[in-house]
């Protein structure tokens, strides 16, 4: 084992689940370390401390007096996919309103692209991630929509998590009704709860499903989550985009690690969402993640997607304020949300939906962790792995006040530094 001692660190965001303080939205101010440093050995955070009490180590890395942030950890994109759709958003920024039938037109163009270029074009989008801070990435299936596509992408995704590219790959057949099944929904919920989560489930973590009007209703949401966890997949859900479409109700009452968007809810679901974060988390085999089944369900939102579709922003702040988990991610897709930017997320969620800085951050970084049910990322307490997303700032609080600009200075996954 080699060890790297990282100093000139003006601001280190900890995020040690060691540390929380409920009082204050998880982040107590011994989470933000202030001229420190930070020892990286094989790969896992080794210290934390003041920077004059550093120990030695076997290579040293002065920052300059930058502001050092766990990697955000992005749950939810859709990055396997071929096709464009700017015409679709020039038409809804001109007053066209969203529906979920636009997927149709990827499907399409993903079921025509080749393996070599669809895996190019991934590999591609998880750069520009990973430019952007991101070092824990979740992506879906979902543009296929037939047996053989989605095998495909869940295939192509394992390959990807093998080699160290992505962190998590959930399955999500139940995207939307394809065309060739048109009046038929029930049918190929039949086809997705069998034949194809048969042959996906091998190669996934997740199960998620769109629970919406124009794709499917709760009904036929639960059945797809059932026979998820049946086969052993922890459960997402994509719900309240459109309207209340139940989503949140079936998230929490079967557990489910996060339901997603959650622009319109009442506050019963506000409620619901918040009951769920006194769930116990418990471990799981594996030390670094908690069982898929155990914990809350956590509210993701999905701030790049709300203004790309012109909803109403998803009520964070209400949430919180609630008692409810929350996660920031950037539902990267090329319908809804066409970037990977948790930079721009955590921006618009500070500027636009009256979160504090303190309070996105952690929903980018725990936040996310939470909803993946892992307790290696989205913080750098001992034993983390170390993803490190280095600004070119002094303060994190740059990232709000100087919106846009290119602040990611440097990333380091797992002790290695990627930019």
């Amino acid at each position: 084992m080699t060890s790297t001692l990282i100093s000139g660190i003006s601001e280190l965001w900890t995020l040690d689940p060691a540390l929380d303080d409920p009082a204050h939205s998880g982040v107590a101010d011994g989470q933000v370390r202030r001229d420190a440093a930070l020892v990286i050995e094989d790969g896992r955070v080794a210290w934390t401390g003041p920077a004059a009490e550093a120990p030695s180590a076997d290579t040293a890395e002065d920052l300059g007096g930058r502001a050092v942030l766990p990697g955000w950890v992005d749950s939810h994109s859709h990055l396997i996919f071929d096709g464009d759709r700017a015409a679709e958003f020039e038409a809804r920024m001109a007053g066209q309103s969203y529906s979920a039938g636009g997927i149709s037109v990827t499907t399409g163009a993903t079921r025509s692209a080749t393996d070599e270029h669809l895996r190019a074009l991934v590999r591609g989008r998880i750069a520009e991630a990973v430019r952007g801070g991101t070092t824990c990435l979740e992506t879906k299936t979902g543009y296929g929509l037939t047996v053989a596509e989605e095998l495909r992408a869940a295939e192509l995704a394992s390959a990807l998590v093998a080699a160290g590219e992505l962190d998590e790959v959930t399955f999500l057949g139940a995207h939307l009704v394809p065309r060739e099944y048109e009046g038929r929904a029930e049918d190929y919920v039949d086809l997705v709860t069998g034949e194809m989560l048969s042959v996906v489930a091998p190669h996934v973590r997740w199960i998620d499903v769109f629970c919406e009007e124009g794709a499917f209703d709760p009904a036929q949401s639960a059945c797809v989550l059932r026979a998820g966890a049946v086969a052993g997949l922890g459960l997402r859900v994509h719900g309240h985009q459109l309207g209340r479409s139940g989503g949140v109700a079936l998230a929490a009452e079967l557990g489910a690690a996060s339901v997603d968007h959650v622009n319109h809810l009442a506050p019963a679901d506000v409620e619901a969402l918040a009951a769920t974060a006194a769930r116990p988390t418990a471990p799981g085999t594996d030390p670094d993640r908690l069982a898929v089944d155990a914990g809350p369900t956590v509210a993701t939102v999905l701030p790049a997607c709300d203004l790309s579709t012109r909803a109403p922003l998803a009520p964070a702040r209400e949430l919180l304020d609630a008692g409810a988990t929350v996660a920031i991610a950037s539902n990267c897709n090329p319908g809804t949300s066409y970037t990977s930017s948790m930079s721009f997320c955590v921006t618009t969620a500070v500027l636009q939906m009256h979160l504090s800085l303190a309070e996105a951050v952690r929903a980018a970084t725990r936040g996310g962790a939470l909803a993946l049910r892992r307790t290696d990322v989205g913080h750098l307490g001992v034993g983390a792995r170390a993803d490190l997303h280095v600004l070119d700032a002094s303060a994190a609080i740059h990232l709000a006040y100087r919106p846009g600009m290119p602040l990611t200075h440097e990333v380091w996954r797992a002790g290695v530094r990627l930019t």
